[in-house]
């Protein structure tokens, strides 16, 4: 194999007379810029493999290894790897939720008599849960026995059932924390909350 320069001493220059010379011409210095930039290349890539070594060699870090972003392939054609494609879809419907309600109180609702006709007759009950949530104030006075004993001089006081401690019980604290951290609602807004 020609190194470049054997190339280009054996372009000879003053032989392009007519378009075809210059046409071999063109592409022989093609051929060599191509193979310059190889090289190139080859030698940058061994100069920063040798600076990389260097580097290690000294103690600190090469340049990093980073592969380039590919598209990923596609997935064969027999390949279910969809859960769409994996399983059969079933129509929706609504389940039963009773078995998970805890019904807190029961109602019966009856039927004006005026509105029946006079040969209705009572067949049962249908029955509907709802759900619903109460939010009601649970304040307590506690009457907490007092003693006094002349001897010591002391005044002994009955104290506050566990998780009491203050003006407020535990499960306004508990509600205060849960809106706060969990619910992002700010102090201003609890505050008009509780008032």
């Amino acid at each position: 194999m020609q190194t470049p320069l054997q190339m280009l001493a054996q372009l000879d220059l003053d032989s392009i007379q007519d378009l075809a010379g210059a046409r071999r011409a063109i592409a022989q210095l093609f051929n060599l810029v191509e193979d310059l930039q190889t090289t190139v290349r080859k030698l940058q890539t061994e100069n920063q493999r040798l600076r990389d070594e260097n580097n290690h060699l000294k103690g600190a870090q090469g340049q990093p290894d980073i592969q380039a972003n590919k598209p990923p392939k596609p997935p064969p054609a027999n390949d279910h790897s969809s859960e769409a494609e994996r399983r059969q879809p079933r129509a929706w419907r609504k389940g039963p939720k009773r078995d998970r309600i805890q019904i807190d109180r029961e109602a019966i609702l009856t039927v004006d008599p005026a509105s029946l006709p006079a040969d209705a007759e009572f067949k049962g009950h249908a029955d509907v849960v709802v759900q619903d949530v109460r939010f009601e104030t649970d304040n307590i006075l506690f009457h907490k026995e007092k003693y006094y004993s002349p001897s010591a001089g002391q005044t002994y006081l009955a104290p506050l059932p566990p998780g009491y401690h203050g003006q407020f019980g535990p499960g306004l604290k508990a509600l205060a924390l849960v809106e706060y951290y969990a619910c992002n609602v700010a102090e201003p807004k609890l505050l008009e909350l509780f008032r």
